[in-house]
């Protein structure tokens, strides 16, 4: 899964930070939604709105300070909102080297300097 976080708190009023996803097909990108929906409701934490989950092709998530954008990839490719935001910090996140809560897996990263 390809992530980027976009800063935009110094940027525009319309929120403070945009996170881009992707997934390959739509049924990912529902799983993606959900998941992102449970992890948040745990914490006490809901949306204020959903968009676009009818098709999945495009589902936008609004936490208020931070918007969720889930694309199917050919979506994301043909939209392209990084190049709306080319001022913005962009925090890229690496998941090949990590596990699946995100951590890095130390394990992986010392094998490869032998």
């Amino acid at each position: 899964m390809d992530v980027t976080i976009l800063e935009l708190k110094d940027l525009t009023f319309i929120a403070d930070y945009y996170v881009i996803c992707s997934a390959s097909n739509i049924i990912q990108v529902r799983t993606i939604v959900e998941n992102i929906e449970k992890v948040l409701m745990q914490s006490g934490i809901k949306p204020i709105g959903i968009e676009g989950l009818n098709y999945a092709r495009w589902v936008l998530v609004d936490y208020g300070d931070v918007i969720v954008h889930i694309f199917e990839e050919q979506m994301r490719l043909y939209y392209s909102l990084e190049k709306f935001w080319l001022d913005a910090p962009q925090i890229k996140l690496d998941y090949e080297n990590s596990d699946s809560m995100g951590r890095q897996d130390e394990r992986g990263v010392s094998q490869r300097g032998n």
